[in-house]
């Protein structure tokens, strides 16, 4: 049983476990194993996972959350305010980092203000809020920080890359959430959360130094070196809480990819297909193996970051395994409401693909 729900919670590490040990009967391990890993992108990775654990740890994000959900009286902005919190989060703290964070005060705001009924829609706004906020940020996205390493995007190319379908969905969610709940009242009652003023601040300081690192300020190993001598004197628990599924994901999708690349006849079927449309075929790749390991895979086989890029990250949205951060939303909103799986898949399909079918419309008409 220990082992079953093992392998449920951390499914996409278990397959990209598997997938890399199926390639090494292909290619037999060697020296050349070692260029297969981007050790930039994991230790910026972790760096941004310990501290945001550090935050989360003395309800940082919590409190912040629910100051700003007070501001609003009445249930539609208290769901807009949700959903613009996951959105602005995704940029700050990952994708998945903010729905593990706000999830659990959506379904507290609306469970305890009986509004239950706008509690699917919530979640799914919430989820592809997180997996699009996060597009304009080299960090928002694991993938956005695998790709701004490997191809050593300026960051404001990157910016500039990510706006138009950034701006796009900001439009497409305030539009939903305006549309689809109604303006009643709405009451969060109050809880006292006291924060320590020396904690947050060091972790603070702990949080913009690991964007340094991401932007290039402070070269990676130094910046780990601190973090963690840091972390372990001041939140021990902090270090234990870091997704390392979520680490070794990447690990085994280097493996898998680097692999997949020194076999000749796939490199020239994903070269020929990516020749055609690197933006629809990453965007099509996601829905069947999501983005993190698209973004890798297929960036051994092009030099077209722009389209990767875009691809993997308006591909986030469409199927429930596009990306990671929609199976924490499923299983989070599934754990509240187990008898309503049909109901949710049902309104998540129908958002996700109206989303993805406008966006990818919109990017091929600009490129």
């Amino acid at each position: 049983m220990a082992i079953k729900n093992f392998i449920k919670k951390n499914t996409v590490m278990v397959i990209a476990l598997l997938a890399a040990i199926v390639t090494c009967f292909f290619v037999p391990v060697d020296k050349d194993y070692l260029g297969y890993f981007d050790f930039k992108t994991l230790t910026c990775l972790f760096c941004v996972l310990a501290v945001v654990c550090a935050l989360k740890n003395i309800h940082f994000f919590y409190m912040l959350a629910r100051k700003l959900v007070r501001l609003f009286k009445t249930a539609r902005m208290s769901v807009l305010a949700l959903v613009y919190i996951t959105f602005i989060g995704s940029m700050l703290i990952a994708n998945d980092m903010a729905l593990l964070t706000f999830l659990p005060l959506g379904y507290l705001v609306l469970s305890s203000t009986g509004k239950e009924k706008y509690m699917a829609f919530t979640f799914i706004m919430q989820n592809i809020a997180a997996n699009l906020g996060g597009m304009l940020t080299p960090f928002g996205n694991p993938q956005n920080l695998y790709l701004y390493s490997v191809f050593h995007i300026p960051t404001l190319e990157f910016i500039k890359i990510m706006a138009p379908p950034f701006i796009l969905s900001v439009v497409l969610i305030t539009v939903c959430c305006l549309l689809f709940v109604k303006s009643e009242p709405l009451e969060l009652d109050d809880v006292q959360i006291t924060l320590s003023p020396g904690r947050t601040l060091l972790y603070l300081l702990l949080f913009a130094l690991s964007i340094a690192i991401v932007f290039r300020g402070i070269p990676y190993g130094i910046g780990l070196v601190i973090i963690l001598a840091v972390l372990f004197f001041a939140d021990r628990k902090a270090l234990k809480k870091v997704d390392y599924p979520l680490l070794f994901t990447f690990v085994f999708f280097f493996i898998f990819a680097g692999n997949m690349a020194r076999i000749e006849l796939v490199r020239n079927f994903f070269s020929m297909l990516l020749a055609k449309s690197t933006l629809l075929f990453s965007v099509l790749s996601c829905q069947c193996i999501s983005n993190v390991p698209t973004a890798i895979l297929l960036s051994q086989f092009t030099e077209n970051y722009r389209d990767l890029l875009v691809g993997v990250n308006i591909g986030g949205v469409g199927t429930l395994i596009s990306s990671l951060a929609s199976l924490i939303t499923f299983r989070e909103y599934t754990r509240h409401n187990p008898g309503r799986t049909g109901y949710y898949i049902g309104m998540f399909s129908l958002y996700n693909f109206s989303f993805l079918l406008i966006l990818t419309g919109f990017m091929l008409l600009l490129s």
